[in-house]
């Protein structure tokens, strides 16, 4: 079926309710939804009671923000027929709340539509409503003390090293064998999260039913917020960076890190701010630099080099590995290349991947002349040609295949100072703009 097909035969996709279970062991919150005609879904989420130190829960704000985590849920089943009805029973959203979702759900999926072939516009994109009852409360809350989402990648490694005087816990949803060994080269506690998807999806997506990418960091924001609140943090962490605000197609909006850029961070914030009044502050430490520079700082923390993985193709099987073969191993690499001799480089990924040919299409596309950026976690085209000329610039010997391939093909003009740039955009608190201030400074 076509996608015309798939959504006018299933106009209506229902978040019916959630449920709040506990033990003496843990809380599961689950999700009851479904596409009317079609199929049902019950997705969850578990929180070991182990990790709730704070005692004065607001059951009333507990119940909303389990609420607010089913409207983040929802995407990846309401994605599989995009209904042109998305029907709350279970909850009450006003015109903002509403507007806030849909621009969230719209530009979350600007990926997914695209390489669907889906062009449809913002105002057509669906309808949301809502029949359950506001909840009124207030929340008398004080938090101490940090709570940093980490992935296995470098930039979270950076935040925790530059943090580690602090209060920090970290924190995992469905941690692997690469986030524990993580945590304990970081020293730090940590809360993991368990998120159960319903199988009924993998089921649709094999017969043909629309499948791809899904803001995943909004799933973060609001989970984080959550576990903030049960442990007892006053800041939600975030390791996300100035990079993350660039299109992946030129002409238009279509962000892979949509929910990782400042603008969804301002909206997220402003959000809870205006609906939840709670005393936590979530931002992106790192927002005020970029990928290249994150990965200088990154270079310099020699105990994690071992460890780091970011590649979204090995981690799908364990042990999670660099692939070498697709373009987010290649940006990673790029964007060390400049600050990590050959020799280590290879070290850590096994290759030299600046020697690989079949990467050369993965390669264009990082540079910004290919047919658009790759949908994944990179950088921008400028800091890549930094990167790209910074290592061609210390090369030893003749040049491996890709750096070769640039210097004989392409000119571009480089900002040397790109290293002491300072986003203003961010919304890092005083104490955490100083520690980071001081950092680039020196």
């Amino acid at each position: 079926m076509t996608y015309t097909e798939i959504k006018d035969k299933y106009p209506n996709f229902i978040y019916d309710r959630y449920e709040i279970n506990e033990d003496n062991v843990k809380y599961t919150f689950t999700f009851f939804f479904e596409i009317e005609g079609l199929c049902k879904f019950n997705p969850s989420l578990e929180i070991e009671k182990k990790y709730v130190t704070n005692n004065n829960i607001n059951e009333s704000f507990l119940n909303d923000l389990v609420f607010h985590i089913g409207l983040i849920e929802l995407i990846s089943y309401w994605k599989s027929v995009m209904s042109k009805n998305i029907i709350i029973k279970c909850g009450y959203l006003d015109s903002n709340q509403i507007s806030f979702f849909k621009k969230l759900y719209y530009y979350g999926l600007s990926e997914f539509l695209f390489r669907n072939n889906i062009d449809i516009s913002f105002d057509n994109f669906v309808n949301i409503t809502t029949s359950g009852k506001k909840i009124s409360y207030n929340v008398d809350y004080s938090g101490k003390g940090n709570l940093i989402p980490i992935g296995g990648g470098k930039d979270s490694f950076v935040t925790s090293e530059l943090l580690k005087d602090m209060n920090n816990t970290l924190f995992v949803i469905n941690p692997k064998e690469l986030h524990h060994v993580s945590v304990d080269a970081i020293g730090c506690d940590a809360i993991f999260v368990k998120r159960n998807l319903d199988s009924t999806l993998l089921d649709l997506n094999s017969k043909g039913y629309l499948n791809g990418h899904t803001p995943f960091s909004a799933l973060v924001s609001f989970t984080s917020l959550l576990v903030a609140y049960l442990s007892g943090k006053k800041y939600v962490v975030l390791s996300n960076e100035a990079s993350a605000n660039e299109s992946n197609i030129d002409d238009k909006y279509v962000n892979h890190q949509y929910s990782k850029s400042y603008e969804y961070e301002k909206d997220f914030n402003n959000y809870v701010k205006d609906n939840f009044k709670v005393d936590i502050n979530y931002f992106s430490f790192l927002r005020p630099l970029l990928e290249v520079q994150i990965a200088k700082l990154f270079s310099k923390l020699e105990k994690y080099h071992d460890i780091f993985k970011s590649c979204n193709v090995g981690s799908k099987t364990e042990p999670w590995h660099w692939c070498c073969a697709c373009p987010k191993c290649l940006f990673v690499y790029i964007i060390l290349s400049p600050f990590l001799d050959q020799y280590r480089l290879i070290n850590i990924f096994g290759e030299d991947l600046y020697d690989n040919k079949v990467l050369l299409n993965d390669f264009l596309m990082l540079l910004g002349k290919g047919e658009h950026k790759p949908f994944e976690c990179v950088g921008t085209y400028e800091e890549v040609i930094y990167a790209v000329n910074m290592a061609i610039a210390r090369h030893r010997g003749d040049l491996p295949y890709l750096l070769e391939y640039y210097h004989d093909t392409f000119t571009d003009n480089i900002d040397f100072d790109i290293l002491k740039r300072y986003n203003e955009d961010n919304n890092l608190p005083e104490e955490f703009d100083k520690i980071l201030r001081g950092v680039i400074n020196d």
